[in-house]
């Protein structure tokens, strides 16, 4: 069996329902949650979220919404290219492989579309903070969009907070900790649409939906449909088909974690391979909300996590410099060459695949 297919005996995305932090949970309930977290977060690094508390209309709408903006004609969406992080990307018109400093054989960029709307730096006044760092949204005039994707974003940048005060408790640190970090956090909600013009295809080893990478910054909370084309890379070397199950929202760590871990807590790489049904192209829709962090907030390993032997895994970074690189390569087609070890682990799958 190729080692790019995925074995659903031996992988596993851990299920953890974080209503005991979403409601009234007792200390000992979240406790409980901390330590399945602890145990998701330094195995697999993905997992599958219930108790998050978004309600299903708000799902529904959101659905609505993608559904609105992907349906326009090409040229239609086109208009609403933007500067920086922001805006409409074409299908093509990234590679996400080159953030972790890798070339595709086929040069072929990834041929997902997307839609960026994010946190703008006015959004918090009072500080000096820029709009080159933010961005500015562009939002297309369409009937509900607006209301409905910002209603979505309001419920997942709750989401992300809420788990990165779980990851305080996993991690024996300060309720607060993350606060600190994320109090003007970067945030980035970002519309995929996975179509090349549906028929029958020769499906080859370098058609990508999108490319393997790792998230930019310190958590990701994924809606998906339940449709195939997400894959993850476990620690066996394999390629691991994932999908969300009914009513779960998908949370995988971002490089910025792994950092304050020593990669104790894993960045997990993934990619979208085609979703091919007897040879045809098959719709996939997904919405990425990432939580970057503060823009001027330097990231450096935690002493609890520093390896005496070893000594620091990482050189500290700013949040700046470490989105600067890995935009640069997605978007830009300039290669990471900082990102050593997820590129070596992804070079590693692909030889195991041979």
């Amino acid at each position: 069996m190729s080692t790019t297919q995925a074995d659903s005996t031996a992988f596993e995305v851990p299920v953890i329902d974080i209503s005991p932090y979403t409601a009234d949970g007792t200390a000992e309930e979240r406790a409980r949650v901390a330590e399945e977290m602890d145990r998701a977060c330094s195995t697999v690094g993905f997992v599958q979220v219930l108790g998050h508390a978004v309600p299903d209309d708000v799902w529904r709408g959101l659905g609505e919404a993608v559904d609105d903006f992907f349906g326009q004609s090409l040229e239609e969406k086109k208009t609403y290219v933007a500067q920086g992080n922001r805006g409409y990307s074409p299908p093509k018109s990234e590679s996400l492989s080159l953030s972790l400093g890798i070339e595709a054989a086929s040069r072929m960029n990834d041929f997902f579309e997307a839609f960026n709307v994010g946190t703008e730096a006015r959004s918090f006044a009072g500080l000096d903070l820029s709009e080159d760092d933010y961005g500015i949204n562009v939002w297309p005039d369409l009937d509900g969009f607006r209301p409905k994707v910002e209603e979505y974003y309001a419920h997942a940048a709750r989401v992300a907070r809420v788990l990165t005060s779980v990851f305080a408790d996993a991690l024996s640190l300060p309720s607060d900790f993350f606060e600190y970090l994320t109090d003007h956090s970067v945030d980035v909600l970002r519309m995929n649409n996975y179509a090349l013009p549906e028929g029958t295809v020769t499906l080859d080893g370098d058609l990508t939906g999108m490319g393997e990478h790792t998230d930019f910054g310190l958590v990701t909370v994924l809606w998906a449909d339940q449709v195939a084309g997400l894959q993850v890379l476990g620690r066996d070397g394999v390629w691991h088909d994932v999908s969300p199950i009914d009513g779960a929202l998908l949370i995988n760590l971002g490089d910025l974690t792994a950092r304050l871990t020593n990669d104790r807590w894993m960045s997990t790489l993934h990619r979208v391979k085609p979703p091919i049904v007897n040879g045809t192209i098959q719709r996939r829709r997904s919405v990425a909300f990432f939580h970057d962090g503060n823009i001027d907030a330097t990231i450096e390993t935690l002493p609890s996590h520093l390896e005496s032997d070893n000594g620091l895994a990482y050189e500290p970074i700013t949040v700046r410099e470490h989105i600067a690189a890995k935009l640069a390569g997605s978007r830009q087609g300039k290669a990471n060459t900082s990102a050593v070890r997820e590129a070596a682990r992804v070079r590693s799958a692909a030889e195991a695949a041979r």
